[in-house]
């Protein structure tokens, strides 16, 4: 299978890369793509919908967002259920990952206050549409588009009210939906909210930059906080009255990076490493697994301002997720920050470097390292995509051709299916174990372009094209999505994986430049380097595959202590 390549005017055929395809993982693994409901779906004024937070935060505040635009019109997914179906259905998608508008549901935001039966038709004609198509729905409850109602009422995630309003919005969307919805996400990436919403200032609802209200050495962590009990309270309604009757599935989605030390010889790197990843993944992961914040950042968000939880509400988040959804782009380097005065989420990590890569050993790392400190959970890959910059010299034919985006999930996949399937050879341990994690799905980001949030439509993840000019919307495949459809529906026999050399390659990515740095092969499979880091932490765990075991000394909570 090849397509058409115009990026210099002569017109050429390009064979697809066909180191791996959908037949190297097992039948029932879920291929499919995602999306989220301010990011696509337009009509932000229409059908009876309420404003979200990021509604108003685009419209009073344009001058944070590249070009000053908003989502009110999206690429108007509101109006093309479906076209957009039948694009996935030509793809040959079996999963589509998107999310509902709380305030479309909602417009109050509070059950009391009202439904709005057209948002509701709305997602029950998107989620048949799927269904009769073949195309298995994944919902997400919230993708940080608060009701812009309780954000004026009482300061949204800052406040612990909002816990009973997510579960009550929760709980009508599993009695409205579940019936069909077998699988159900409470949260979107909560890090990056805290974070951008709440340190940077740079996503709604904008607090904690420079010159804006909010406080960033306190403030994200209370919202952090409130969002973790609202997955949980939602959860265990779920668990509690629906799970058994309607037979579905919950779970969280995260997103992290994987952090490399800039000198694996350095301790002092290779614990900056750590807490890289323990202010990002454990912030929200540790809590779902023994009920309680990282040691790292208990030991460095200093003068009691990371809440804690009661001996009840550890319980509560304690297994409270049937699977954990990740969303993985990019590694990063970390090493110790100078100390500094300023008292922030930013700088309480005291992570320094923001050396950005396309490092697909770092999605294999990431996940064997997921396997052995949160006791293997099941794993969907909700999140991983490629952005273009959005260059309006190019023609359609022209923009259609993204080679870079192909390359990336090529091999990306490669690594996620060494992740499943690896022997990891231990020279530390002098013993061999099975990477072995449990990866049921992986969902590009994203099916089509969209409003990227602060970056407005200057970067463009979609397999497929949208033309904004005339305002049409029309939908393009670019040759990414013929290359998906081409993965997914390949029919040669699977390829038996011997002798795989992982040898890995980083690109480092600017505004203008690309280059490779070559990684060096460890043994085919990076054991060496990746348990030499994270020896320790796996040390204070009771890994399930049996492939190092020993006794785990606890606190008096009952919870494993770690020592690094």
């Amino acid at each position: 299978m090849a397509t058409f390549d115009f990026s210099d005017q002569a017109c050429q055929i390009l064979p697809f890369p066909d180191d791996i395809s959908s037949r190297d993982f097992e039948s029932d693994f879920v291929w499919g793509a995602a999306t989220s409901a301010y990011q696509i779906e337009g009509a932000a004024s229409e059908g009876g919908k309420g404003p979200s937070i990021w509604d108003v935060f685009c419209l009073t505040n344009p001058g944070r967002i590249v070009g000053g635009d908003n989502g009110n019109n999206a690429v108007q997914a509101y109006y093309k259920t479906k076209e957009d179906v039948q694009t996935m259905k030509k793809m040959g998608l079996k999963a589509y990952r998107f999310s509902f508008s709380w305030s479309r549901i909602l417009p109050g935001g509070k059950l009391k206050l009202g439904i709005n039966q057209e948002g509701v038709d709305y997602y029950n004609n998107l989620i048949n549409e799927l269904l009769a198509n073949d195309i298995e729905p994944y919902v997400t409850l919230w993708h940080w588009d608060t009701p812009n109602v309780l954000e004026g009422e009482y300061m949204g995630f800052l406040s612990d009210k909002i816990i009973y309003d997510f579960v009550n919005y929760a709980e009508f969307c599993f009695w409205e939906f579940g019936d069909r919805v077998k699988h159900w996400t409470t949260l979107n990436e909560p890090h990056s909210y805290v974070q951008k919403g709440y340190a940077m200032g740079t996503h709604a609802p904008g607090r904690g930059g420079e010159g804006e209200p909010g406080n960033p050495a306190t403030e994200p962590y209370i919202v952090g906080h409130n969002l973790l009990l609202s997955h949980a309270n939602a959860v265990m309604l779920y668990r509690q009255r629906f799970q058994d009757s309607q037979g579905g599935t919950i779970g969280i989605t995260l997103n992290t990076k994987f952090y490399e030390p800039l000198n694996p010889d350095l301790k002092d790197d290779i614990d900056a490493a750590l807490r890289g990843i323990d202010f990002m993944l454990g912030w929200f992961m540790e809590p779902l697994f023994s009920g309680k914040y990282p040691n790292t950042m208990i030991q460095n968000v200093t003068n009691n301002r990371l809440p804690k939880f009661t001996n009840e509400q550890s319980k509560l988040l304690m297994g409270s997720y049937d699977f954990l959804g990740l969303n993985y782009y990019v590694s990063q380097y970390a090493t110790t920050a100078p100390a500094t005065n300023i008292v922030s989420l930013l700088t309480d990590s005291k992570g320094g470097l923001d050396w950005l890569y396309s490092y697909p050993p770092g999605f294999y790392k990431l996940l064997v390292y997921i396997k052995n400190t949160y006791g293997d959970p099941l794993i969907y890959v909700t999140e991983n995509g490629w952005v273009d910059k959005t260059d309006n010299t190019k023609t359609v034919e022209q923009a259609r051709v993204d080679s870079e985006r192909i390359d990336y999930h090529n091999k990306h996949l490669q690594h996620l299916q060494y992740a499943i399937r690896q022997l990891l050879r231990s020279f530390v341990l002098l013993a061999y174990c099975s990477a072995g994690v449990r990866v049921k799905g992986y969902f590009v980001w994203s099916l089509m372009d969209n409003f990227e949030w602060d970056e407005g439509y200057s970067g463009r993840f979609g397999l497929i094209y949208i033309d904004f000019k005339g305002g049409k919307y029309t939908r393009y495949p670019k040759n990414s999505a013929i290359w998906y459809k081409h993965f997914l529906g390949y029919d040669e026999e699977p390829k038996i994986v011997t002798n795989v050399n992982l040898r890995g390659e980083r690109a480092f990515k600017s505004s203008d430049t690309s280059k490779i740095l070559e990684f060096e092969p460890e043994n085919n499979c990076y054991c060496l380097d990746l348990l030499l880091l994270l020896m320790p932490r796996w040390m204070s765990r009771v890994v399930a595959s049996g492939c190092l075991k020993q006794h785990v000394t606890s606190d008096e909570s009952g919870c494993n202590k770690s020592h690094f």
